[in-house]
């Protein structure tokens, strides 16, 4: 069984910083890609950023305009988000998930809260 489980979120002032970590576990997992999400109050689910496992391939939303920086640490089968200069609208809860690489995500966590405040 795989489990994911973030971690890193929190309050920050508009302007600030945090950093997200997700890790994937499983007796013999090894993902495909692992990507980031969220989901504001009142709003659709939607995708944030994503990396290949093999290549460090990354895939970043057009809104983020080079503001979230997403790493992977493969020894210990976790992703990163590093979220710079955030805004209120980055409030959120921030879902981490892992692909088998089958075209979907297979594997999601429960969430962490990202609140940045005015």
């Amino acid at each position: 069984q795989v489990q994911v489980v973030e971690s890193g979120g929190g309050l920050v002032q508009a302007g600030g910083s945090l950093r997200l970590s997700c890790a994937a576990s499983g007796r013999t997992f090894s993902p495909y890609s692992m990507g980031w999400f969220r989901q504001a109050p009142g709003k659709e689910r939607e995708f944030v950023a994503a990396i290949r496992w093999s290549d460090s391939n990354t895939y970043y939303a057009d809104f983020l305009k080079g503001q979230f920086t997403i790493s992977r640490d493969n020894a210990k089968n976790t992703v990163y988000l590093q979220m710079n200069s955030l805004k209120p609208e980055d409030t959120a809860v921030y879902y981490c998930a892992a692909s088998t690489g089958n075209g979907a995500y297979d594997y999601w966590g429960q969430g962490t809260q990202v609140t940045v405040s005015s």
